[in-house]
């Protein structure tokens, strides 16, 4: 499994967390440090998952592993919020926001 590939992912889904980490040139660091992070999320997930349901399938137990991960992880990321709402936003800023809160279709 590529944890980089899918922090990356979950990064480029926050594009000012993306664009400030690639201006601070700090993106190849944090990304290594928050896919170890998901690494070690996945595996005691997988660990605790086999514990309660020892006779699940492997690959359903990994599955159900990685999903939990990314949630735990994607709760300690910084979420992307409205700009200052003194400002009005503008009808491309509104709408590039609802698409990135979106549920994919």
């Amino acid at each position: 499994m590529n944890y980089k590939t899918i922090m990356l992912g979950l990064i480029q889904d926050r594009p000012a967390m993306y664009q400030d980490l690639l201006n601070n040139r700090s993106l190849l660091s944090t990304l290594d440090r928050h896919a170890e992070e998901l690494r070690s999320y996945h595996h005691a997930w997988q660990d605790q998952l086999l514990a309660a349901k020892p006779e699940s399938d492997e690959a359903q137990i990994t599955s159900e592993a990685m999903e939990l991960a990314i949630h735990q992880l994607v709760e300690t990321l910084p979420s992307e919020s409205l700009p200052d709402e003194a400002e009005p936003l503008t009808l491309d800023a509104a709408m590039a926001f609802i698409s990135r809160h979106s549920p994919p279709a």
